[in-house]
């Protein structure tokens, strides 16, 4: 069973994910938000890792 139409799965929202809080993580470390920014740097680097075992499985 395929994904829904319009929806590039979950490596797209993983890739997409971890650029956005990225961003996010860069306004908070601008504006001192020192717990908050550790927090989405953890979401970032999950999402990241989420990208990366995808395109290693894909090439196995």
């Amino acid at each position: 069973m395929g994904e829904p139409a319009g929806d590039g799965g979950p490596n797209e929202a993983a890739r997409y994910l971890a650029g956005a809080v990225a961003n996010l993580a860069l306004i908070a470390r601008r504006h001192g938000l020192d717990t908050l920014c550790f927090l989405l740097d953890m979401a970032q680097m999950e999402a990241e890792d989420i990208v990366r075992l995808s395109a290693a499985r894909d090439q196995g």
